[in-house]
């Protein structure tokens, strides 16, 4: 048996375990011996080149020749070893806190996405978004392969190729044509902003230098108020037009996700100027004011949109995750227990009460909290953490080693 994509719910060498387990012979080639391959399903089994992986193509050709191979997708086989847990991750829901860590991406290129229809989120909880994985891998591997100069109809090619053992492609063949065609998908890599469907390297004003072209580019958004206190201007005496609530808070979205955080900010205040009452447009400029460094402004930011919506569950996972940065920590332990008797299945919400009460000493209750979190997320950097956490208590009688406070992660 052999394996070609990145499976969802295990790394290959579990996977190679599993098979050994059950009988059979892992192989890291297709050979003569193979008698069935394995499709992952984190993304796509396509090559850098945007062809499918060599693998499936020699499996397909050894087929053609004759050959009794099957080709199985990785949720029917782990049907057929009875792996019901598995196969459920393969298919589990994350929330954008939960999606960064996974795929090491920032939580605002998450919404960006969601923001411009790329992935789209398969239910909500008092706003929260929950995406399904495959979905987001898929847009990720997609934006991966047209950023590498892939073109836009090879990849359509090869994906109408897998459609026969993956399932349909209708919503990847969709996210591929807005990647292409929407000039502000932006994510970020190692080297800094990327434009997803040209490649193109974007400056980032996340941290400005003084440059001068960085002030010219910027100049058109940032907002030059009048002596007139803010409040009593029309929208079209501060950036020359006017525009609804909507509008607004649709380019306070670009702007950030281009990493231009001062434009971003004022466009999202015109937004609240237009529409106070706007509980959105308030938390992404809590956000964005974090981004920038203004923990106090992003504070009370978080705290004004609880005050329009009292339900709104990420803010009030923010604002204890803000009070922990400050160091008031039993802030924090009451504010994550609002946002989980709004929602109690929050994962967002249990990782991080776990973390502030094992910041306070008291490890018998975030043991509790660790063991909850571990039943919505198994594989991520969290679940990870929670493990750790939960084997050093197991083997240290629960003595707490009080960490340093980390900074919280948008």
């Amino acid at each position: 048996m052999a394996f070609t994509g990145t499976l969802a719910s295990m790394t290959h060498r579990q996977a190679y375990e599993f098979v050994e387990r059950h009988g059979g012979t892992p192989s890291q080639h297709v050979s003569r011996q193979t008698t069935m391959l394995v499709v992952g399903e984190e993304g796509w089994p396509l090559d850098p080149d945007g062809q499918p992986s060599q693998k499936l193509r020699h499996t397909q050709l050894r087929q053609q020749e004759g050959a009794a191979i099957q080709i199985v997708n990785e949720s029917d086989w782990l049907q057929l070893l009875g792996l019901d847990e598995q196969r459920r991750e393969v298919h589990r829901n994350y929330t954008p806190a939960m999606l960064s860590k996974l795929l090491d991406v920032p939580v605002s290129t998450i919404r960006s996405w969601e923001r411009v229809g790329l992935i789209r989120p398969v239910r909500k909880v008092h706003r929260l978004p929950y995406f399904d994985f495959q979905e987001v891998t898929s847009a990720r591997r997609l934006s991966e392969l047209l950023a590498a100069g892939v073109a836009r109809t090879e990849i359509e090619s090869s994906l109408r190729k897998l459609e026969s053992f993956v399932g349909n492609v209708a919503r990847p063949l969709a996210q591929l044509e807005l990647l292409e065609r929407d000039s502000h998908v932006i994510y970020r890599d190692g080297f800094g902003l990327l434009q997803a469907a040209t490649g193109q390297r974007l400056l980032d004003f996340d941290e400005a230098d003084g440059d001068a072209a960085d002030d010219e580019l910027l100049e058109a958004d940032v907002v030059r108020f009048p002596d007139a206190a803010p409040s009593q201007l029309e929208p079209d005496r501060v950036f020359g037009e006017s525009l609804g609530a909507d509008d607004w808070f649709d380019r306070g979205s670009r702007l950030a996700s281009e990493g231009r955080l001062d434009a971003a900010v004022q466009a999202f205040r015109m937004s609240l100027m237009e529409f106070p009452g706007d509980p959105d447009a308030s938390f992404h400029l809590a956000e964005t004011l974090y981004r920038l460094g203004n923990v106090a402004g992003a504070l009370e930011r978080f705290y004004s949109t609880v005050e329009i919506d009292r339900y709104y569950v990420e803010a009030w996972t923010q604002i204890g995750c803000l009070h922990v940065e400050l160091g008031e920590l039993d802030i924090a332990v009451n504010t994550f227990d609002v946002a989980l008797q709004l929602h109690p299945d929050f994962p967002d919400a249990h990782w991080h009460k776990a973390d502030v009460l094992h910041l306070l000493g008291r490890v018998d209750e975030a043991i509790e909290y660790w063991e909850s979190y571990l039943k919505f997320d198994s594989r991520g950097p969290w679940a990870e953490n929670a493990r750790m956490r939960l084997t050093d208590y197991q083997t240290t009688d629960g003595r707490a080693v009080v960490e340093s406070i980390t900074a919280t992660d948008f």
